[in-house]
């Protein structure tokens, strides 16, 4: 019953978004009476945070299986990137939900805190297994971005040089950028389709990094 709820949550999601789904609806597609669909679910709020677990866990799982420990690190790279990208596409209402506009009045509970941090640990654990040597700048790190390169860097559980986590930060941030440009129509009239682009940004972040 709970995955009966929960999927057709999602399908009321491509049709109102998250701000419109109601638990009410819910029960009234799935035949129940509002009471016995609260018994799994307390509120709207209960329903949201287990649909986005639920897709960040998805894409996570996605990133995770496109890694193979044996190709070569700028391959498994990319196979990250694009595995991430093809779980997007397929499922553009869930990447919403987890990527898209805030939703008023909701406030994202520490559980989704573990399942949303899947991806970037899949790229960390490729870059720490690359040694980089810590890439020169003309432009230092400010001391507060420093000391927050650090604190990322003990939570990620890696040894990286703070320049490398924050050069690993802009590439998460890019991907995720892309995507959403892409999703959200902002490509149209200029790379559309992406997938030359994708594949080019893919590239270049794994250059920026210092992979090779």
């Amino acid at each position: 019953m709970t995955s009966d709820i929960k999927q057709e949550a999602r399908r009321q999601l491509a049709e109102v978004g998250a701000h419109g789904l109601s638990l009410r609806a819910v029960a009234r597609e799935l035949g129940m009476v509002s009471s016995a669909l609260y018994r799994y679910f307390p509120s709207r709020d209960h329903l949201l945070t287990e649909l986005i677990i639920d897709a960040y866990n998805a894409i996570g799982a996605a990133a995770e299986e496109a890694d193979q420990p044996q190709a070569d690190l700028v391959g498994r790279w990319a196979a990250v990137w694009h595995a991430v990208r093809e779980w997007a596409l397929a499922h553009p209402h869930e990447y919403a939900l987890i990527y898209g506009s805030p939703i008023p009045g909701y406030q994202a509970p520490q559980d989704t805190i573990a399942p949303a941090a899947r991806v970037a640990l899949v790229l960390a654990g490729i870059v720490r297994e690359a040694d980089i040597e810590p890439p020169r700048s003309h432009v230092p790190l400010p001391q507060v971005l420093r000391d927050q390169a650090e604190q990322l860097n003990a939570a990620l559980q890696g040894e990286l040089e703070p320049i490398t986590v924050t050069r690993l930060l802009i590439a998460w941030t890019q991907l995720f950028g892309m995507l959403s440009f892409e999703l959200f129509g902002q490509y149209v009239g200029s790379v559309d389709p992406a997938d030359a682009f994708f594949v080019h940004t893919a590239e270049q972040m794994a250059e920026f990094i210092g992979l090779k």
